[in-house]
């Protein structure tokens, strides 16, 4: 389990990567940097989007990878410290990144955590879809006041949840050999771990408070 930790850590330096990066991204480096404006790269012909799209769209799914290794409250730490580390780059984009990765990650729980048992390909997919669309939303409207971007943040994020599936299917194939199932958290754990919490005898807290 010590390795497994070990790159859940990996993941978790990653994901707080990713959320710096673009807001970093978005002041420096695009196509076009108008002013008074993120700076922007083409996702589709005649459609721009902020170029911090390309390091989010890889964040959802480092996000998944998080709390498959290490649980839900390390990926909301690392929301946080992104959002905190951000700030020394711009407080608006730190606000405005956070508040949409937060929201986003609350509907993960809806979306990710109930599927990722059966299929992480599609519990993957799925909760970068709804993750993308609301934190687009978000993101825009707190850090620039328009959705004006909006259409391009959601095409160049699915482009990158699709480029994330080959390392998807990596960890899976990885998990599979080490006898890794995934438990009703979202973590992957020891086969007979999960089996044990499951035969594990439920306590009757009024039984016990009459007897």
């Amino acid at each position: 389990m010590n390795r497994i930790r070990t790159e859940g850590y990996i993941f978790l330096a990653l994901f707080i990567g990713t959320i710096l990066l673009a807001n970093w991204l978005i002041g420096n480096v695009g196509a076009v940097c108008p002013p008074d404006s993120p700076c922007l790269i083409p996702v589709w012909p005649g459609i721009m989007a902020p170029s911090g799209v390309l390091a989010i769209g890889i964040g959802f799914t480092l996000r998944d990878l998080v709390q498959r290794r290490l649980g839900l409250a390390w990926t909301f730490g690392g929301i946080v410290i992104g959002a905190l580390l951000s700030s020394f780059l711009s407080p608006a984009l730190a606000l405005a990144s956070g508040a949409a990765f937060l929201l986003s990650e609350l509907l993960d729980l809806f979306v990710y955590t109930p599927l990722q048992q059966k299929n992480l390909y599609v519990a993957v997919i799925a909760s970068n879809v709804v993750g993308l669309i609301a934190d687009s939303a978000v993101f825009l409207t707190l850090a620039f006041g328009s959705l004006a971007f909006i259409e391009g943040q959601i095409i160049g994020k699915l482009w990158m949840t699709l480029l994330a599936l080959p390392i998807l299917r990596w960890i899976r194939m990885l998990d599979a050999r080490r006898g890794l199932v995934t438990n009703a958290a979202g973590m992957a754990v020891p086969v007979e771990a999960r089996a044990a919490a499951a035969s594990a005898p439920v306590v009757n807290i009024d039984s016990m408070l009459e007897s």
